[in-house]
């Protein structure tokens, strides 16, 4: 038994008492924590009567109870932990880990592995063990409920249960990840510092953040905004979307670990219960989501497309036998658009007209519903977007993606800084800063110099 004290993190608390029982072998309830929470439990109050004969009324209220957390070695899901309170409705939390469940599992088969913090760093038959994670289905959580519901304290009685009083399980979280081991971590981690330089350059969208492993509270001095710190702090890009997120970061200094976390499922549309629909839904939107992000990371590194296409793309073409307006390259409306085609918000839910023109409205005044509906128009036209059958949302193609990337790359990174490094009111002590600005005068000059020596004498 243990109390847990107020800011100790109760995974390390308790990740000693785990240990201590997998080098003796054993299963079972490990540690007891307890530590005095919020909860939304029952009251009564007084509410009227005579002091003979008082009157009470019951209603919900947030109350601070013990809460005991039973942490268990459990033979199929290893560590975990079963969490509840002493106050009605004796509400019951289960934190389980899937990849500890997926190494049971392998070694049940005699696949060896080498163990990554909360994942795998290598494995004998990659493919096996691919389909032992497609396996992971709600039925084994309910397996494991059942088996301990049986075996920890309850205030159920066998005469509520005979009445139908139970527990019915639904969806808290779900974390879906997406893992991948770099065969040259050097090369991983530069590769992802410039994704990391994308995120800051491209769309700039509100809904996705970097973090930078720091507690920052209104109390902390300073201006806080989007960017990288990495001296000794390990970046994560963060795309937020309604209560869930998608989240990438380099892990143990050789992997691409991409994690999305749905905290609400109704965020999605899809129920919380816990069963056979809702569990396929979650899990096919966690694992779509987590491809998405990496798709369009590996197309904004091959974004330049062939002469044609970029041709077809910014001249007025037919299209399935329809105009499509060109989207001419330096035209501000048109690099708006393609940057906030760029944010990672539309990763999760794809974008509409209104979401859309949000963003564009922040880098242009006065963007309107009606131009909105004409850019997206020709946006599908060229084949940049098409609309999900059935509804009014768009998903970006990966074609649109590469225009996207390298109209806003080209215009951002290499058009406007070029442009202000060539101004001629440019002072000359900034200018000589400047290899490009000291270049064209240095050309400027030896231009003048030749016309000069070519003049005819008077």
């Amino acid at each position: 038994m243990v109390h847990f004290k107020k800011g100790e993190s109760k995974e390390l608390v308790a990740r000693r008492y785990l240990r201590k029982a997998e080098r003796e072998g054993r299963f079972g309830v490990v540690m007891i924590g307890i530590a005095q929470e919020t909860t939304s439990a029952w009251r009564g109050f007084r509410s009227g009567g005579s002091a003979s004969h008082p009157h009470f009324c019951y209603r919900r209220m947030s109350v601070f109870p013990n809460h005991y957390y039973f942490y268990i070695r459990d033979r199929e899901w290893g560590p975990a932990f079963i969490k509840t309170v002493a106050y009605a409705p004796w509400g019951v939390w289960i934190y389980l880990n899937g990849h500890e469940w997926a190494k049971r599992q392998a070694e049940k088969r005699g696949i060896s592995f080498e163990a990554l913090d909360n994942g795998f760093r290598s494995v004998e038959d990659a493919e096996a063990l691919r389909g032992i994670c497609a396996t992971l289905y709600y039925r084994d959580i309910e397996k494991f409920w059942g088996y301990w519901e049986q075996r920890l304290p309850s205030p159920l009685t066998a005469e509520d249960r005979e009445r139908g009083y139970g527990y019915r399980l639904s969806v808290r979280q779900l974390e879906l990840s997406d893992t991948r081991i770099f065969e040259r971590p050097s090369q991983g981690r530069q590769w992802f510092e410039l994704m990391l330089r994308d995120q800051l350059a491209l769309g700039r969208p509100d809904n996705a953040q970097i973090v930078f492993g720091r507690k920052i509270t209104s109390r902390t001095p300073g201006r806080f905004r989007t960017r990288v710190i990495g001296d000794g702090v390990e970046p994560q890009i963060q795309a937020h979307y309604k209560h869930s997120k998608v989240k990438q970061y380099f892990k143990e200094g050789r992997a691409l670990r991409t994690e999305t976390t749905i905290n609400d499922p109704d965020d999605f549309g899809v129920g919380r219960t816990l069963n056979a629909s809702n569990w396929l839904a979650l899990t096919r939107i966690g694992q779509e989501v987590n491809e998405r992000l990496l798709s369009a990371q590996l197309a904004a590194c091959d974004c330049a497309p062939d002469p044609d296409t970029l041709e077809r793309v910014v001249s007025p073409s037919i299209e399935d036998g329809l105009p499509a307006p060109g989207l001419r390259f330096g035209e501000p409306r048109v690099m708006a658009l393609f940057s906030c085609l760029c944010a990672y918000r539309h990763l999760f839910a794809g974008l509409t007209n209104k979401s859309l023109r949000e963003l564009v409205a922040g880098l242009i005044p006065g963007y309107t519903a009606r131009q909105m509906t004409y850019d997206l128009r020709r946006l599908r036209r060229k084949g940049l977007i098409r609309r999900a059958p059935g509804s009014q949302h768009y998903e970006l193609t990966d074609h649109g993606r590469r225009i996207a990337v390298l109209f806003t790359k080209t215009y951002t990174r290499i058009l406007n800084p070029s442009l202000a490094e060539l101004d001629p009111t440019l002072p000359d002590e900034i200018a000589e800063r400047s290899p490009l600005a000291r270049a064209w005068r240095a050309f400027e000059h030896a231009l003048d110099a030749r016309i000069a020596d070519a003049q005819p004498s008077a």
